[in-house]
């Protein structure tokens, strides 16, 4: 069996929708990453996005782990347009369009954006990708919608019900593969 940790990110403390926007994260709680270090297994190994937010969390905690290259695939979703705005004021403009991206997770892309079908697309191929690179437990820096995305590979829950999942900063959601066959273990775990 393998076991896949999905840790998000340090908080950036942005109020607007934040994809692909290179924002450092918050890594003054130094308990909570002594913790998250203490719970995930030493001999994993650590993975991150190529944003620098994914990358300084993977720092706080790597110690001794084997660290693999960033990757840009594992970034969160493109918010295109959206990309730093906050909900009310998209909606303003097009309530229409941002409440079937939420309400309708699949096709509905932010103009300029991606799709949750296409965050998908892009994110499982590299998470399998590592997954059969190093043959163990692996750690996962990233972000809410890569969690989102696994935890929906491992659940088989609608696109919609997985939207509605809590994903805290800093929190552990833990997948375990098993002869090809993905589970949920803990989701949302702040150690």
């Amino acid at each position: 069996m393998q076991r896949l940790f999905l840790v998000r990110h340090g908080p950036t403390h942005a109020k607007g929708m934040i994809g692909w926007t290179d924002l450092p994260a918050d890594l003054s709680d130094t308990q909570a990453l002594s913790r998250l270090n203490a719970y995930l297994p030493q001999d994993a190994r650590v993975i991150s996005s190529d944003l620098v937010r994914t990358i300084e969390t993977a720092n706080a905690f790597q110690g001794a782990r084997t660290r693999l290259p960033h990757d840009a695939a594992l970034r969160e979703m493109h918010f295109g347009a959206w990309e730093n705005r906050g909900f009310k004021d998209v909606a303003a403009e097009t309530p229409e369009h941002i409440r079937s991206f939420y309400e309708q997770p699949g096709d509905v892309a932010p103009p300029n954006g991606e799709s949750w079908n296409a965050l998908r697309a892009r994110v499982s191929p590299a998470i399998d990708f590592a997954l059969a690179a190093c043959e163990s437990d692996l750690i996962v820096v990233c972000h809410f919608g890569v969690v989102l995305s696994q935890l929906q590979r491992a659940t088989g829950l609608h696109s919609y019900q997985t939207f509605a999942q809590r994903i805290d900063n800093l929190s552990v959601t833990e997948v375990l593969i098993d002869d090809g066959k993905w589970r949920a273990g803990a989701i949302n775990h702040r150690p």
